[in-house]
């Protein structure tokens, strides 16, 4: 994981690995990956699915993923990328493991998620070499193993998968698995940046602004960053807002502070969210608002930014001090366009996640069922007899469980689609 740290309030940012909650991120430059259908091919694929076609089987399952044409369905997607990773085909393999990693509709197990990337990336399958390597760089399920993941990256990183070469290049950055090589760092920046990564783009600004292997260069440094945030890399728009609130490299700002910081607050930046608790609270370019300090504060620390937690802290402290009520008035929720933005983003963020364990608990419910009901299947023994006769009742209870989780998962889906609606209708307003 990369970071940086600043003077005064220290923000900051992050390399995600390829773990976003879609059906699979990064995205796939070579050919391998099939594409997901359009949702008028959904009935088309059900037949070849059926007589085991492994692509159709994959594309059926990318539909329950999304939902594309029919109510999102984590265990018929489940299902159908199965059968498909029994034929050995990569992409379905990979799709498993990215499900069993981050518990998208299944409990979380690293170790089949591991088998899955692993039988995925030795067929050469980039995604799943490049998932591969991030579970030995985290350590997740896996002793955590930097020449191994940096084994991973390159071989993902030889077919131009970009944010293998981006993870390349922080590797040479950091010294993990590799001699330090600010150099090599840049070039694998470089590479990635070429092929439109944008965290690239936003790390090789940093290095230009703190002169990592080259002159400190402001202007460099804000070239990459105004091109990263032109690709929506929130990071790169906090970024850009720093420079304009301390005045780094150019005039200080603080109206342009406030309005790149906003964006980045938009998609859920959490530093950016701390930098606009500091503006409020110290007043920098807006009159201070104890109540606008503290919501982006805490926004900021429920995201766990140990910044916001630190900052929410210590003024909670200083208004305290001013008496018991000033804290208590600050502790009222407010709101304007740029926080109802933010907020809108970590309610799509924890529906997403209640969602994810919902459907994961419930085929949990069904798999202690399945287990119960297959209990001496094929025997007939009198003591196997009793036992089914008995666990019959209980693995109906399971499954009734599991409905229920399946209930509130779609009923958080409506509420989860309201949300999207509005954060859309928002997104084509004005700035803040």
């Amino acid at each position: 994981m990369s970071f940086r740290t600043r003077a005064t309030v220290a923000a900051f940012f992050v390399f995600a690995l390829a773990s976003a909650a879609g059906a699979q991120a990064p995205v796939q430059t070579s050919t391998q990956a099939t594409a997901p259908p359009q949702d008028k091919e959904f009935y088309s694929l059900r037949e070849p699915a059926a007589a085991g076609d492994a692509q159709a089987q994959f594309a059926l399952a990318n539909h329950y993923y999304h939902g594309l044409g029919v109510p999102q369905d984590y265990t018929q997607a489940v299902l159908w990328y199965g059968k498909s990773a029994n034929q050995g085909f990569a992409p379905a393999q990979n799709q498993l493991g990215n499900m069993y990693e981050h518990k998208f509709g299944v409990p979380r197990d690293y170790k089949r998620a591991l088998a899955h990337y692993r039988s995925a990336a030795k067929q050469g399958y980039a995604l799943a070499q490049y998932n591969l390597a991030a579970m030995f760089e985290s350590g997740s399920g896996v002793k955590r193993d930097y020449k191994q993941a940096l084994e991973w990256y390159r071989k993902a990183a030889d077919q131009d998968l970009s944010d293998a070469e981006k993870q390349v290049g922080y590797f040479y950055q950091c010294g993990y698995g590799v001699k330090q090589d600010y150099a090599q760092a840049q070039a694998w920046y470089l590479r990635a940046a070429g092929h439109g990564d944008s965290n690239a783009e936003n790390q090789l600004g940093y290095m230009a602004e703190e002169g990592w292997g080259q002159p400190k260069n402001s202007a460099e440094a804000l070239f990459w960053y105004y091109k990263a945030a032109e690709h929506g890399n929130d990071s790169a728009q906090e970024n850009i807002g720093y420079m304009f609130e301390y005045g780094t490299g150019v005039q200080t700002d603080y109206a342009k502070a406030m309005s790149w910081f906003g964006k980045a607050a938009a998609r859920g930046n959490s530093d950016a969210e701390n930098q606009l608790g500091w503006m409020y609270q110290h007043g920098q370019g807006v009159e201070p608002d104890d109540a606008k300090a503290v919501t982006w504060y805490r926004l900021s620390a429920d995201q766990g930014n140990r910044h916001g937690i630190n900052n929410l802290d210590y003024f909670k402290g200083v208004l305290e001090e001013r008496g018991s009520r000033v804290w208590e008035a600050a502790s009222i929720p407010v709101t304007d366009a740029a926080i109802a933005r933010a907020q809108r983003w970590a309610n799509i963020q924890d529906l997403q996640r209640r969602i994810n364990g919902l459907e994961a608990d419930a085929q949990h419910q069904d798999d202690l069922a399945n287990q119960l009901e297959h209990t001496g299947k094929g025997k007939n023994d009198a003591i196997t007899k009793i036992f089914n006769a008995i666990g019959s009742v209980p693995a109906a209870n399971f499954h009734i469980e599991a409905a229920k989780y399946r209930d509130e998962a779609a009923r958080l889906r409506e509420e989860l689609a309201q949300i999207e609606r509005e954060d859309q209708s928002s997104a084509s307003g004005p700035a803040p």
